[in-house]
């Protein structure tokens, strides 16, 4: 996607309290189909921005496909109704089943000086041609500061992002000196091909020497070859918890979250299901630890934030999602629902099964549903950021009315989640609210499959994220997976 001739977005005429300074844009595309698509970087600084990040979609020849492109800036800036304000240019092409990536690092020798003061501050575009001769940007490498003999950083790009899978088409580098203003200057460009490439033909001119330094090329694994292989991420650890204005209260009383009507599944049921459903048919053994958070437990009505649902802290595994749900509904008749929401001990507990299998063959995804204000949100983060590095994934649902920011903040979507200035390894949160997804005619199967849809989606590619920072491959089936059993700790907390 590209913008041209958005000038009209800060026309001194139009904005007139702009100042000159500010008369550049720092655009950001969004692609929306209903809910939102997707997307684009932030590009700094100029009015005719080619984004490089693309948006793969499914096309239906029966069905009528709305997209609506919605242009936002760094600045509080609007077009004016009626006036035009530059415009969209959208180029698709039909994705060939192109499963190699590669590996390439290019350096420069003696490059063109182009700063007054200093030397240049080069870096990388690549472009791919698309069938009616055009070019589109697919991959930009970072700026080396002063210098006229950079080395950029190696980086990895699917095959299909270069050349569609067609080894022969042309392939376009320019090569720019970088400015603070957004108008780079051009030092010169060569055009290659992806087979010229790979055989390692790997000098290009540009006035002096552009180096192809390295070539490797692999094979993009998908999820499904790693469930051939005997890997999938069949542990799945369930947690309901209660906090805020709808949680306390009798759950026999339709005023609670947590009614048990007789007629319908309450929200949690429904969340459990929903999820649990499709979690299960990817586990060996079916049997699910299931914790709860947020009540004041028998006899003694201590406060807990890691409970067995099942009543048994030593062995809190339940057979199968009805198990789960079995366990859920006696839990409701044997604690007090009680806040505040603590999400980090559940996360703790869970990546102590994780930290225990790390060789690939076990990936545990852990279900948090609540409908509280997150109340120990630092020690949630130092969680996630710990357990970004380990086999697993967190799955959060907010059910009732309440306000979920915090829970949004933890979806690294964004902006990558960090603990005491330690980023993320990457992002292992997916947050939905369930509200967003009920069905207005209550159809609750068609409510559970949506929310299922859309909580599940990121599974894959977070699965797939692991395995290769990892370097794990899919093989033959491991062995059996024999759990390890972590009793709950027993703690108490006072309430203050």
């Amino acid at each position: 996607v590209s913008l041209r001739h958005t000038s009209t977005l800060t026309d001194p005429d139009l904005f007139p309290h702009l100042e000159s300074t500010l008369a550049v844009s720092d655009p950001l595309l969004l692609v929306l189909v209903v809910p939102q698509y997707g997307r684009t970087e932030v590009i700094d600084n100029t009015l005719n921005p080619d984004f490089v990040h693309k948006f793969i979609m499914d096309y239906f020849f029966e069905e009528r496909q709305n997209l609506r492109f919605d242009l936002r800036l760094e600045k509080p800036l609007i077009g004016i109704p009626g006036k035009k304000c530059g415009t969209v240019i959208v180029r698709a092409e039909e994705l060939t089943n192109c499963r190699e990536s590669v590996m390439l690092q290019f350096c420069g020798n003696k490059l063109d000086k182009k700063d007054f003061f200093g030397k240049s501050d080069p870096f990388l575009v690549f472009y791919r041609s698309n069938e009616d001769g055009s070019y589109t940007i697919s991959h930009k490498t970072e700026v080396v500061k002063n210098t006229l003999d950079p080395v950029w950083q190696a980086f990895k790009i699917p095959v299909r992002a270069l050349c569609n899978g067609d080894y022969d088409r042309s392939i376009k580098v320019e090569v720019y000196d970088w400015d603070r203003d957004g108008g780079h200057d051009f030092i010169g460009e060569f055009s290659t091909s992806y087979r010229e490439m790979s055989r390692g033909q790997t000098q290009f001119h540009i006035y002096e020497v552009v180096t192809l330094l390295s070539c490797l090329v692999d094979s993009e694994l998908s999820f499904l070859d790693f469930i051939k292989g005997g890997r999938s991420p069949v542990a799945a650890l369930l947690t309901c918890g209660s906090s805020g204005p709808c949680a306390p209260g009798n759950p026999s009383q339709p005023t609670s979250l947590h009614y048990m009507s007789p007629y319908q599944l309450n929200a949690y049921a429904m969340a459990l299901r929903a999820v649990g459903e499709i979690i299960q048919d990817y586990d060996s053994d079916k049997m699910f630890p299931a914790l709860g958070f947020g009540a004041k437990l028998p006899p003694d009505g201590r406060v807990s934030h890691e409970f067995a649902l099942n009543g048994n802290p030593q062995n809190p595994y339940c057979s199968g999602i009805e198990g789960v749900m079995e366990a859920y509904y006696q839990s409701l008749k044997s604690v007090r629902l009680y806040g505040p929401t603590h999400f980090s001990p559940v996360i703790n507990h869970v990546a102590r099964y994780a930290s225990a299998v790390t060789d690939g063959s076990q990936y545990f995804i852990l279900l948090i549903i609540s409908d509280g204000v997150i109340t120990d949100m630092a020690q949630t983060k130092e969680s996630i950021v710990n357990a970004a590095s380990l086999p697993m994934s967190i799955i959060i649902v907010g059910v009732g009315p309440a306000e979920f920011d915090e829970m949004i903040e933890l979806d690294g979507d964004e902006e990558r989640i960090s603990s005491q200035g330690r980023l993320a390894e990457r992002d292992i949160v997916q947050f939905v609210p369930f509200r967003d997804y009920v069905d207005r005619r209550g159809n609750h199967i068609l409510s559970m499959a949506r929310l299922a849809k859309e909580v599940l989606a990121e599974i894959p590619d977070q699965f797939l994220s692991y395995m290769r920072t990892r370097g794990i491959k899919p093989g033959t089936s491991p062995p059996p997976y024999t759990p390890a059993i972590h009793p709950l700790l027993t703690r108490r907390v006072s309430r203050i």
